[in-house]
């Protein structure tokens, strides 16, 4: 199983935007150096507790301090970008990374995000994503057209008329590597993903949430004629590790994860009707959920052997492994130290250490 980041991020609302920024660089450095595979950013324009509303500033900033580490967005939000500007910068990020360029999309789920562009009515979102993922792919296909759909205007240049200044509007090597996130079950936006072969992203809400992203997957690239790669899979996890289980628990419950669960992300879950998934026992009141709650049912803490245990656990559960956990990222900005060596022991105690069973992953 690979290791990699989600650098949604979830820090503090009075941090600053170079703070902000500063964490996310040294945060993607330091995943390299540790050898996490990828590195993703979070796309929002409002939200307090998710604020880096561009993530391709992070990636160019970090593409010149790393080089094996692979970067995209996850995920830019279709429906507020034109298709053809995110076509040619993403195509460009591409070119620059030299194939260490992902392109992570979504439809956007806050409703503020949205509004902030005029749109009041998000049930058209799927609809412009779609529709803007299409027109994207033709302008990296460099044929001339010229589309008016349903939500936008675009077309490639004709070279007959002054081609010779057109430069090259295609990904590095020619083809865009896209990963979809879905963030409902069922998922529409999976269902999409294993249309075109590309790459599923699941947050964690739960087992039987991740059960049926794998099986719509598994579904969906059968009736294409694709053979399923689970591998193919990621999963967004909080994921807390320390040379003991005390130092685990004390870093996860009052450190940077508790707070923003208790101050943000578990607000927005129940908001969001997704809480019920995570707790072990349905009948339980979300409003009893606190942070020690989370460290032992939600949450993987402890020892590399504990977490190791519980990762094995959750595959067994889950019906067998995927193929790389991307850990959220949180505030520890003021004591990065204890984080980072986390970091540290997921990928080089835990990871490598799971047992073939977990390791080896089923279609």
């Amino acid at each position: 199983m690979q290791i990699g980041m989600f650098q949604t991020p979830f820090i503090r609302p009075e941090r600053s935007a170079k703070q902000v920024f500063d964490w996310a660089i040294r945060q993607a450095v330091h995943a390299e150096n540790v050898g996490f595979s990828e590195y993703w950013i979070g796309e929002h324009a409002t939200l307090d507790w998710e604020s880096i509303p561009s993530p391709e500033l992070v990636i160019a900033a970090v593409a010149a301090l790393t080089s094996k580490i692979k970067l995209g967005p996850l995920a830019h939000l279709l429906p507020y970008h034109h298709p053809a500007t995110l076509a040619i910068q993403t195509a460009w990020l591409s070119q620059i990374l030299e194939g260490r360029y992902m392109l992570g999309v979504a439809s956007s789920a806050y409703p503020t995000d949205a509004a902030l562009r005029g749109i009041t009515d998000m049930s058209k979102n799927h609809a412009m994503m779609f529709e803007a993922i299409q027109q994207m792919e033709k302008i990296w296909e460099g044929k001339p057209f010229q589309e008016k759909g349903q939500f936008w205007n675009a077309g490639y240049p004709d070279p007959a008329g002054d081609g010779h200044h057109l430069r090259n509007t295609g990904p590095w090597g020619g083809k865009m590597p896209m990963a979809m996130t879905g963030l409902s079950a069922p998922s529409p936006s999976i269902s999409f993903a294993a249309e075109h072969g590309y790459i599923p992203a699941s947050v964690y809400a739960g087992n039987a949430f991740l059960r049926s992203h794998f099986q719509t997957y598994k579904e969906k690239m059968a009736e294409h004629g694709r053979v399923a790669d689970r591998s193919m899979h990621r999963v967004v996890r909080d994921v807390i590790v320390a040379d003991t289980d005390a130092e685990a628990y004390e870093l996860a419950v009052n450190g940077g994860i508790g707070l923003a669960w208790e101050t943000y992300l578990k607000p927005t879950y129940v908001r969001f009707g997704v809480m019920k998934g995570l707790l072990h026992d349905p009948a339980m009141d979300p409003a009893d959920v606190d942070r020690k709650y989370l460290a032992e049912h939600v949450w993987l803490v402890g020892s590399p052997e504990t977490v190791r245990q519980k990762i094995e656990h959750w595959f067994g559960d889950l019906g067998g492994p995927f193929g790389t956990l991307l850990i959220y990222s949180h505030d520890y900005i003021d004591n990065p130290e204890p984080w980072e060596h986390s970091m540290d022991l997921l990928a080089n105690e835990v990871a490598p250490k799971l047992s073939d069973a977990a390791v080896a992953v089923p279609a």
